[in-house]
C-alpha cells in the first residue's frame, strides 16, 4: 500500500517520461506495485487483502459448534484436517475467537443462572464427606502417583479435618471416619456422601450392606447426594479446594506420612478454625471454632468399628518392616521379601504375614510417627546368628588395588588358545628313590 502523496508523485513522474524502473527506484517501491497503481488496479490508501484461507470452513465450524457448544477445538481440528484445512491448530482457535463462532450453551447457562434455594444446615445435623485426590506425593512415601485425603466438614460451622491415606477402600474409609469424628469433637445426626462405591451402589444410591453396619455403629443416618448435584455438599467441596491449594500445594518433599498428617491437622486448626463466620443475626462475626463448639454433637463410640486394614511392605536387610512411622521386626529369613500387615481398626496390635498368609510376627503398635523400633528378642538373636555365619563364610570385599593373577583354570585355557601341549597338574612331587640307590651302589664312603 502507498500513500496518496506517493501516488501523485508516481503519476507525475510517469507523465514526465520516467520509466517504471526509475520511478520504482525513486519512491522505493516494487515495479509491479508502481505498474498496478499507474494502470488503476489498486487504490492508494487501501491495503490489498489476501484471500482468507479460513473462509471456506466457516460454515462447517459454525454448524458443528451449534450442534455441540462443548466440542473440543482439537477434535474439530482433526475433522477439518480431513476436509482439507491446511492451517495450524492455533489458527483455528484464533479464528473461532475472532469470529465469535462458539455459542453459549443454553442448557449449561440455565443450570448456572437458575435460582438456587438456600439449604439450611442446623447445628449438629450434618457432616459432609468427600475424598480429595492429591497428585504427586513424595517418592519416599511409596504411594505411587496419587495420594488421597478424606475430608469431613461440619455443615453448620464449617469446621473440618482430614485423613491421609494411600487407598480409598472401605477399611481406610472407616478408619478415616472415626479419626475425623474424634477430631471434630463428636458425631452429627447424619452423614452426607456422594455416590462413592464404598458407601452405596453408585447406580441406585442404596447403602451397601457392609457400610450399613458402620452407620449403625455410629448411630447416624446416611444421606446420598442426587446425581450431578455437587452443590448439595458444597461445604466440603470448598474445603477440598482450600486443602488442595493452600496446604497440599506447598507441602515439603522431606516430610513423612505421619508428619504430613500432623501438618494437615495443624493447618485445619490454625487456618480453618480461625476463619470468621457471620452470626445468624448478622450483627457480629464469630470464628469457626466458636460456632463449632456450640454445636450439639453426640460423643463418638469408645471403640471404632472393627474392620481389618491390610497393607503390604518390603522387609529391609535388617529384618525390619516400616509401618506408620515405626519399625517392627520379622524373622531374618524374610529380608528383601514382601509381607502383609493386618491391623484391626482401633486395635493396638499388628500382624505380619507372608504372602502365603502365614503369620510370622505380632507386635503391639506404637503411636504413629514415634520413630520406635519394636524388635522381638528371638528375631534379634536369629538375625545376629545369621549375620555372623554369613560374615564368616564370605571373604571380605575386594580391595581397590588387590593383586589377583590368573589361576590354574585361566592358565590352562590360555595354553589351549596358544596351542601348547597340555601338561598334567599334580598336587605334589613324587621322588623316585631307586635312582638314588643305583647312584650309590658300590660306594663305600659318603664322600
Amino acid at each position: 500500500m502507498i500513500t496518496r502523496e506517493e501516488d501523485v508523485d508516481i503519476h507525475a513522474l510517469a507523465r514526465q517520461g520516467w520509466t517504471i524502473t526509475a520511478i520504482a527506484r525513486h519512491v522505493g517501491r516494487d515495479r509491479k506495485t508502481v505498474r498496478d497503481y499507474l494502470n488503476g488496479k489498486r487504490e492508494p490508501g487501501v491495503r490489498q487483502r489476501a484471500e482468507d484461507p479460513f473462509a471456506p470452513f466457516v460454515a462447517y465450524v459454525t454448524a458443528r459448534l451449534v450442534e455441540d457448544p462443548h466440542l473440543w477445538a482439537i477434535t474439530l481440528f482433526d475433522e477439518l484436517r480431513a476436509l482439507g484445512f491446511g492451517s495450524s491448530y492455533q489458527t483455528l482457535t484464533r479464528q473461532i475467537r475472532a469470529r465469535n463462532l462458539r455459542p453459549i450453551c443454553a442448557d449449561c447457562g440455565r443450570a448456572t443462572e437458575r435460582a438456587n434455594a438456600v439449604i439450611p444446615h442446623p447445628a449438629g445435623e450434618e457432616t459432609q464427606w468427600d475424598w480429595l485426590d492429591l497428585p504427586d506425593p513424595p517418592d519416599a512415601w511409596g504411594w505411587g502417583s496419587m495420594a488421597h485425603l478424606l475430608v469431613g466438614s461440619l455443615a453448620h460451622s464449617g469446621r473440618w479435618r482430614g485423613y491421609l491415606s494411600a487407598s480409598m477402600d472401605q477399611p481406610h474409609l472407616v478408619e478415616g471416619l472415626d479419626r475425623i469424628c474424634r477430631g471434630l469433637g463428636g458425631v452429627t445426626q447424619r452423614w452426607r456422601f456422594d455416590r462413592m462405591a464404598t458407601v452405596c451402589h453408585p447406580g441406585s444410591g442404596r447403602v451397601t450392606a457392609t457400610f450399613a453396619g458402620v452407620a449403625k455403629h455410629y448411630s447416624v443416618m446416611v444421606k446420598i447426594c442426587p446425581p450431578r448435584a455437587g452443590h448439595r455438599k458444597g461445604v466440603v467441596e470448598k474445603v477440598n479446594h482450600t486443602a488442595a491449594q493452600r496446604w497440599w500445594r506447598t507441602l515439603a518433599d522431606d516430610l513423612t506420612v505421619e508428619q504430613a498428617q500432623a501438618d494437615c491437622d495443624r493447618f485445619a486448626t490454625l487456618r480453618g478454625d480461625t476463619r470468621l463466620r457471620r452470626s445468624h443475626s448478622g450483627e457480629r462475626k464469630l470464628t469457626v471454632a466458636t460456632v463449632a463448639a456450640r454445636e450439639p454433637l453426640r460423643p463418638v463410640p469408645p471403640i471404632p468399628y472393627p474392620l481389618r486394614l491390610t497393607e503390604t511392605r518390603v522387609v529391609s536387610r535388617q529384618a525390619l518392616v516400616a509401618y506408620r512411622g515405626n519399625q517392627y521386626s520379622v524373622p531374618p529369613e524374610l529380608t528383601n521379601t514382601t509381607v502383609t500387615l493386618t491391623q484391626t481398626v482401633g486395635a493396638r496390635l499388628v500382624d505380619i504375614a507372608t504372602t502365603a498368609g502365614i503369620v510370622v510376627a505380632r507386635h503391639r503398635l506404637e503411636p504413629d510417627g514415634a520413630g520406635v523400633q519394636v524388635r522381638d528378642h528371638t528375631h534379634v538373636t536369629a538375625l545376629n546368628t545369621l549375620a555372623i555365619k554369613a560374615a564368616a563364610a564370605a571373604r571380605g570385599p575386594h580391595r581397590r588395588k588387590e593383586r589377583i593373577p590368573p589361576g590354574e583354570a585361566a592358565r590352562a585355557a590360555a595354553a589351549l588358545l596358544r596351542g601348547d601341549q597340555p601338561t598334567s597338574i599334580t598336587s605334589s612331587t613324587v621322588i623316585d628313590l631307586a635312582s638314588y640307590e643305583r647312584a650309590a651302589h658300590g660306594r663305600n664312603t659318603l664322600t
